[in-house]
């Protein structure tokens, strides 16, 4: 139900926040900036060393602060810090959505995807799907107890 939230008049637009690598996924969204494809500038970016140095907290804690969603830009097999980085991340992914979970937030409001260096358009097109998603769950507010 797109507009939940929203007040008489006005689309409900959701605050995205991404967490990017500097490597690999900073040029792919960098990218889609100078080729100007469109998507919400109701996304944020952070940039990071690494996917797998983020701390599940950091999401939650990104919703409890009005992000309606976080988005995880994933190094994939491309990290050049850890061999293993996918796997962490992934763990940090599941870690992220049993806390939001615990603290009364859908575990939809995390999402992760690998976006490379060149992956503008696929960057794009997964804010597109993510807002669309978003819209249907509303502003994030804490579950009622």
């Amino acid at each position: 139900m797109a507009g939940t939230g929203a007040s008489e008049g006005q689309t409900y637009e959701p605050r995205i926040l991404v967490f990017s690598t500097n490597n690999i996924s900073d040029p792919g969204i960098d990218l889609a900036g100078s080729s100007h494809m469109h998507y919400s500038p109701r996304v944020m970016v952070i940039s990071l060393p690494c996917t797998s140095g983020i701390k599940p907290g950091w999401v939650l804690y990104a919703v409890q602060q009005g992000f309606d969603g976080v988005f995880l830009a994933a190094d994939g097999e491309e990290c050049a810090y850890l061999p293993d980085c996918a796997e962490r991340t992934a763990a940090i992914m599941t870690d992220a959505q049993k806390l939001l979970e615990e603290h009364g937030y859908e575990p939809q409001r995390v999402r992760m995807a690998a976006i490379c260096s060149v992956c503008a358009e696929p960057f794009t097109n997964y804010m597109h799907e993510y807002v669309k998603a978003l819209s249907a769950l509303g502003p994030s507010r804490k579950a009622a107890a």
